[in-house]
């Protein structure tokens, strides 16, 4: 499903999260991608909103189109789920459908979730995928961490779906700092530097002019991808 991957590339300058996201590795067979992002609640306040993906995943990247319909049960061989409505031009006696997205294979409340799925796209690939979820207690409110590692055989280009995923994978992350509260930073323009914190360094300006809205930055993105993971990628 390529809208899965049709995200918006300007998230990280219209999200208040700022989740930091970037590949750590990549080979003709796979790649890791690893985001992170820090929030205001404590370990414990993070956990219960991680597990409510109902609540903060983004409706553009499910297959029913609306993140009310995904359920996430954090106990070992739990499924990360998607309910599929029935249309309303159904047969009569049609059973709603359904989509697993992870299986949890891995659970430690509230430090640690690792479930086992290949996301969107990568489901109809002959690839595997594991997402490590760790929460880290600060000294005001927790850091999270995700790592996703994907190998296998996929038919999408390498150098296209690596830089995908990652964008996708952030603009989840995002989305669940911003509705915890996030630390607050603010994103430079590509190739201005940033201070430890992620304000912008002494001397340093802000970026001049208003923000792209957040429709407009979202359709653009969706046509360069739609373009890029295109057969030819031309």
């Amino acid at each position: 499903m390529r809208g899965w991957l049709l995200m918006t590339l300007a998230a990280a300058t219209l999200a208040p999260a700022q989740a930091s996201g970037e590949i750590v590795a990549r080979s003709d067979n796979g790649f890791t991608v690893r985001v992170a992002a820090e929030v205001v609640t404590s370990p414990d306040e993070t956990w219960k909103a991680l597990v409510q993906p109902a609540k903060w995943w983004l409706d553009e990247h499910t297959f029913s189109g609306s993140a009310a319909n995904l359920s996430l049960d954090p106990v070992a061989g739990g499924c990360f789920c998607e309910k599929l409505p029935l249309p309303g031009d159904a047969p009569a006696g049609s059973r709603p459908g359904g989509v697993e997205h992870m299986r949890v294979i891995y659970v430690q409340q509230p430090k640690a979730l690792r479930m086992s799925g290949a996301l969107g796209p990568l489901q109809s690939e002959a690839v595997t995928g594991t997402l490590t979820v760790t929460l880290k207690p600060l000294a005001k409110g927790t850091r999270i961490l995700w790592e996703y590692v994907v190998g296998g055989y996929m038919r999408y280009p390498q150098d296209k779906l690596a830089p995908a995923v990652d964008s996708v994978i952030s603009a989840q992350l995002n989305n669940l700092a911003a509705k915890l509260g996030p630390v607050t930073t603010f994103e430079l323009p590509q190739g201005e530097k940033r201070s430890a914190q992620g304000a912008p360094a002494p001397g340093e300006a802000k970026p001049e002019g208003p923000l792209p809205s957040q429709e407009d930055a979202h359709h653009k993105a969706n046509e360069a991808l739609d373009k890029a993971l295109s057969p030819g990628g031309k």
